[in-house]
């Protein structure tokens, strides 16, 4: 490992201070102890996830202190606070580790809360060097700088096949530092966050290396998360005991870009109900995706809590809703009427009040559809129900999908309401995203799985 070694040399030469070395050592034994995971492929990780009341936010409890840290699919990092005395190792600047770091380099347009000088002159005339990255905060875009150091975690690991439960197993993982004050809008228990993105310093990436069981992970928000190719196993209606969803899914292919997000291929908007099919008139490739600057596309993320769309998309997107929802001229649906609220319920722009019926399997208000409709390389659209979509606020059933600036990159983000109950497999070796679509419709749930069993 590039970063041990680079490390046993440094601790051979006289700059580093005595004080200092014994913070290196413990840094090494850290890093040794993932090294040992790196020989062979390990059994796969899984965790228990949480949503918060209050940021409709989601948190994965990894941290050996049992601290929760926020999930951000688009985070390039592992982030918490850390003491405000340097009593914890830190990764040296002229390190592997460290030039992968400053490869990454803050977020663009962040707002440093601290000047960007957080741990600056950690001790004046020390020829010590300290490897510094730059913590965001994804719902506030707030960013800061950071010594790169080590952290511990620990969870349960899976009987490879069976998603049965082992007892937790600790390991390390390097992350950055940061003040208390980037918590802001965080969830209150939260210490931090675990980026998921492609980037080699987010969760899933430094466990994929350290265990080599591959660039796999999976969510079904707000449950679980696994990382590592094992099954999920849930009941399927059709089919007698627990099947793996893994191969009962649509697949998309995941595009590259050059920022964090993961993003799907969309070529249409279209809403449906009760025989009435509307396609949202958009304005000329707005869902193509600029590989090279990130504008554009449809992206996922867990640090919206509702989806989001560009203006000049929202537009065309509410006329085609509105046009299928109020039933225009379309006669035999009379006798339910529904109307547009007005002044809508903030923060939501559609807000619609009627005799609503409700399904019986699953149980869930009978309203439209929203379809995602894919490109190529996908194997199914992928469609918005009820409950990814509509909010119920104030005896008015609101449309969970807000318009944002026009200079937003993405032109649509699928935020926490459209992933959450829908099992999500990060096919990384392969480049592709399995979706389930919500759960219910197939009659089962992210806690009917059989890890919530256990």
């Amino acid at each position: 490992m590039p970063l041990l070694d680079h490390v046993m040399h440094q601790m051979s030469t006289s700059m580093i201070p005595a004080c200092y070395r014994v913070i290196v050592c413990w840094w090494v034994v850290l890093l040794l102890s993932c090294t040992v995971a790196t020989s062979h492929g390990q059994p796969p990780l899984i965790s228990r996830l949480a949503k918060d009341p209050a940021t409709s936010l989601y948190t994965i409890t990894v941290k050996a202190d049992k601290s929760p840290l926020v999930v951000d699919l688009a985070g390039s990092l592992v982030w918490s606070t850390c003491p405000s005395s340097p009593k914890h190792g830190t990764v040296p600047c002229e390190s592997t580790t460290c030039d992968t770091a400053k490869q990454q380099g803050p977020a663009a347009g962040c707002r440093y809360v601290d000047g960007g000088r957080f741990w600056e002159n950690r001790k004046p005339g020390s020829s010590w060097c300290a490897c510094t990255a730059h913590p965001l905060n994804p719902v506030t875009r707030e960013c800061s700088t950071g010594d790169l150091t080590s952290v511990a975690m620990s969870t349960n690991t899976t009987t490879n096949g069976t998603m049965d439960l082992r007892p937790e197993e600790p390991f390390a993982v390097v992350g950055a530092c940061a003040p208390a004050r980037l918590l802001r809008s965080l969830p209150a228990s939260a210490t931090g966050i675990a980026g998921f993105s492609r980037q080699p310093l987010s969760l899933p990436s430094q466990l994929a290396g350290q265990r080599g069981f591959g660039k796999n992970f999976a969510l079904c928000l707000p449950v679980f998360a696994t990382f590592g190719d094992t099954p999920v196993y849930m009941p399927l209606p059709s089919s007698p005991g627990l099947v793996d969803y893994r191969t009962n899914i649509p697949y998309t292919p995941l595009l590259s870009n050059a920022g964090g997000h993961y993003y799907i291929p969309v070529k249409g908007i279209s809403v449906s109900w009760n025989g009435v099919h509307v396609t949202a008139q958009l304005p000329a490739g707005v869902l193509d995706l600029d590989s090279r600057t990130g504008r554009g596309g449809v992206a996922l993320s867990t640090a919206t809590p509702y989806g989001t769309m560009r203006p000049d998309v929202f537009e065309a997107f509410a006329k085609a809703f509105d046009d299928v929802i109020t039933r225009k001229g379309n006669v035999p649906y009379r006798w339910l009427p529904v109307e547009r609220v007005v002044p809508a319920v903030k923060p939501f722009e559609l807000c619609y009040r009627g005799s609503f019926t409700r399904l019986r399997r699953p149980s869930a208000y009978d309203l439209p559809y929203i379809t995602l409709e894919l490109g190529e390389g996908a194997t199914w659209n992928w469609t918005l129900y009820t409950d990814n979509y509509m909010v119920e606020v104030d005896r008015a059933m609101c449309v969970g999908i807000l318009p944002t600036a026009m200079d937003s990159k993405p032109a649509v983000v699928l935020g926490g309401r459209q992933l959450e109950n829908n099992l999500l497999v990060f096919d990384l070796d392969n480049q592709r995203l399995g979706f389930s679509q919500l759960l219910d419709f197939r009659l089962t749930s992210c806690s009917s799985s059989k890890f919530s069993r256990n």
